[in-house]
């Protein structure tokens, strides 16, 4: 299967409230080496919470 330029770079971001996966987000890794931390609105807790990247 051919693999789309993104396949490495694809992080998962969680909700730190209730830890539902909510959104995913292109990181170029080479030049962002800390973990992505972003407020974003969770459908689960319909709030804005803090998105932290989780592991694959």
């Amino acid at each position: 299967m051919a693999e789309g330029k993104f396949t490495e770079n694809v992080v998962r971001l969680r909700c730190s409230v209730c830890k539902h996966v909510n959104y995913h987000k292109h990181k170029n890794k080479k030049t962002v080496e800390k973990k992505l931390e972003l407020k974003k609105h969770c459908k689960w807790c319909k709030k804005h919470t803090l998105h932290k990247e989780a592991k694959k």
